[in-house]
C-alpha cells in the first residue's frame, strides 16, 4: 500500500512530494521527483544515521532501476496480456512485484501523475528498453512527453514540483494536508510542524486555487512561470486589482478546449466562481476560480 507525503524543512515549506510503499517484503519503496533525488538522499541520509546512533536498525539503499509509465483507459487491457497476476484486484496506490512481458523483478503500481487509470513500472535498467519497446508493439501505446503529461496532470489539478510547490510552499497552503495523518497532526514530530499546524488552526494567507479562462493569459503567462493573477471587483473584470497572486502552472486543456491553470491568490478571495484578472504583458485577461479536478480522474479501485 503506497500513499503521497511530503518532505517538509523547519520552515514548513515542501522540501519534495514523493511516493512511499509499504511493501510486503519488510522495507519502504520510495519514488521522489528526478531532480529533488539528491536533497531527498540528503535528508533521508541524515536522518537514517540519527535514527542508528539510537539504536534503531536502518539502512537505505538507492535502486538504479528505471521507471515506466503506462496510463490510459487501455492500460489494464494491454498490461494484463503479459502479467500472470490480475491487475482487476491490484487497486490504485497498490503495487505488486511481478514479471511484466518477460521482465522478472519489476515493481508495478497501480499510479500515475495523469488523473488517468495507469500503473508506474520500476524495471531493471538493463531491461528498461527492452521493455518499453514490448509495449510500444501493441497499437493502442504510443509514446508521450513531458509536455502531454504536464496537461494531464493540469486537468487532474496535481501540483508539479518546483511550480506550484517548493520549500517556499506549506501543506496547508497548497491545499496538501491531506497528506498529514492524524498521529503526525498530534505528535507535531516532522519538521515545520509548528508553523504548519498554526495554518491549520489560523488558515494559511493564501491558497492554491483553479483557474479558467477563454483568452491566451494563462497559458501565455505560466510559460516563464512569473504571470499574475489579480483578483478583480465583480463590476469589470479590467478594473483596479485589489489582491495580487501568482500563475504557476497554466496550458490549453485539450480535453476542455479551453485554457485552465492553478496559481495562488489570498485566502478571502479563493472560492470558486470568484472572477479574476490575468495580467500578461500588461494585458488583461478574464478568469474564474475553479474546482479542481478540471476533468475527472479515473483511478481504479478494486472491487
Amino acid at each position: 500500500q503506497g500513499t503521497l507525503t511530503l518532505i517538509t524543512n523547519e520552515r514548513g515549506g515542501i522540501v519534495d512530494d514523493l511516493i512511499v510503499t509499504n511493501t510486503s517484503e519488510d522495507h519502504l519503496y520510495v519514488v521522489s521527483n528526478a531532480g529533488c533525488a539528491d536533497k531527498d538522499l540528503a535528508v533521508m541520509r541524515g536522518r537514517a544515521a540519527e535514527l542508528r546512533a539510537t539504536g534503531s536498525d536502518v539502512h537505505l539503499e538507492v535502486s538504479d532501476n528505471a521507471l515506466l509509465a503506462l496510463q490510459g483507459p487501455s492500460m489494464a487491457r494491454v498490461l494484463q496480456a503479459g502479467l500472470s497476476d490480475d491487475l482487476a484486484k491490484l487497486s490504485f496506490m497498490n503495487s505488486i512485484t511481478t514479471t511484466v512481458f518477460g521482465v522478472p523483478g519489476c515493481r508495478v503500481t497501480r499510479c500515475g501523475y495523469t488523473g488517468e487509470d495507469g500503473v508506474e513500472i520500476s524495471v531493471p535498467v538493463g531491461q528498461a528498453v527492452e521493455l518499453a519497446e514490448q509495449l510500444l508493439g501493441v497499437p493502442d501505446v504510443w509514446p508521450a512527453g513531458l509536455a502531454a503529461r504536464d496537461s494531464l496532470r493540469l486537468e487532474a489539478g496535481l501540483c508539479l514540483y518546483g511550480n506550484d510547490i517548493d520549500e517556499t510552499t506549506t501543506p496547508a497552503e497548497a491545499g496538501l494536508l491531506w497528506t498529514l495523518g492524524k498521529r503526525r497532526r498530534a505528535a507535531m514530530d516532522f519538521p515545520g510542524a509548528t508553523i504548519i499546524m498554526t495554518q491549520v488552526k489560523e488558515k494559511p494567507k493564501r491558497k492554491r486555487v483553479g483557474l479558467t479562462g477563454a483568452g491566451a493569459g494563462m497559458a501565455l503567462s505560466c510559460a516563464c512561470g512569473k504571470g499574475g493573477v489579480r483578483v478583480a471587483s465583480p463590476c469589470s473584470p479590467l478594473c483596479v486589482p485589489t489582491s495580487p497572486g501568482t500563475v504557476t502552472s497554466g496550458c490549453p486543456s485539450p480535453s476542455l478546449g479551453k485554457n485552465i491553470a492553478m496559481g495562488y491568490v489570498e485566502m478571502a478571495h479563493s472560492r470558486a466562481g470568484t472572477a479574476l484578472t490575468v495580467e500578461v504583458r500588461k494585458k488583461q485577461h478574464p478568469a474564474l476560480i475553479t474546482k479542481m479536478p478540471f476533468v475527472p480522474t479515473q483511478y481504479y479501485v478494486a472491487k
